[in-house]
């Protein structure tokens, strides 16, 4: 695969502990691929390790063809969106949506906000507090945030977990629609095999660091 992620022979380690065991990835533009795993699979550190947020103890990391293993996380182009939002309390919501894009023009950021806050269902919200919503409202504005910069490729570290099952199951669907309107690449983190299922085009299934398997919800759901 020549555009898009290419994750080689991945490794990382936390002391004598193998967390992600020779992993490779590969991720083409405008797909989304759910790791899914048990707590301890190894799934988070795995994107961690793509992100550059952990050191790798072998392997690469690749988008087309050019190797980014050695860039600093900030010059990657990835997004991250974890699964509390880190929302910034000082800022509203307009505040927050904007934080990476405060090089642009401020009409042309405006309409960027106006923009991502309407396709997550949070119109009209831009001078909210950002302690005022509701935590299915904040995650709401986290992913929009993640998204206002144009990241080539976003990672979602279990972004709707701290919710309750039916919020979690109306926003996957926003979230999925969301990334696909956007035609970001994205890889999502998931305990939550339904969550996995209605979010990704492709699965990684995680236990002890390695990949069991990877391929279509279809594919899984007919022989898992």
């Amino acid at each position: 695969m020549s555009t898009g992620l290419q994750v080689r022979d991945l490794v990382v380690r936390f002391g004598s502990t193998l967390a992600v065991d020779h992993v490779d990835v590969d991720l083409a533009k405008g797909e989304i691929l759910a790791l899914l795993g048990p707590s301890g699979s190894g799934k988070s550190s795995l994107l961690r390790g793509i992100a550059g947020l952990e050191p790798l103890a072998a392997g690469s990391v690749a988008w087309d063809g050019i190797d980014v293993t050695r860039e600093p996380v900030h010059r990657r182009g990835f997004g991250v969106m974890f699964q509390d939002g880190q929302l910034f309390p000082h800022r509203d919501v307009a505040g927050n949506v904007g934080y990476g894009i405060e090089h642009l023009p401020r009409a042309e950021r405006a309409a960027r906000i106006r923009e991502l806050l309407e396709l997550v269902g949070l119109a009209g919200f831009e001078s909210r507090p950002v302690t005022s919503l509701s935590g299915g409202q904040a995650q709401r504005v986290a992913l929009a945030r993640s998204l206002a910069p144009r990241p080539r490729l976003l990672l979602l570290d279990e972004p709707l977990s701290a919710l309750d099952r039916a919020l979690r199951e109306r926003l996957v669907a926003l979230l999925r629609d969301t990334l696909k309107t956007t035609g970001t690449t994205a890889i999502y983190v998931t305990h939550d095999q339904d969550e996995a299922f209605a979010a990704a085009d492709r699965i990684a299934v995680l236990d002890a660091g390695v990949v069991l398997r990877q391929d279509t919800p279809a594919a899984l759901w007919r022989d898992p």
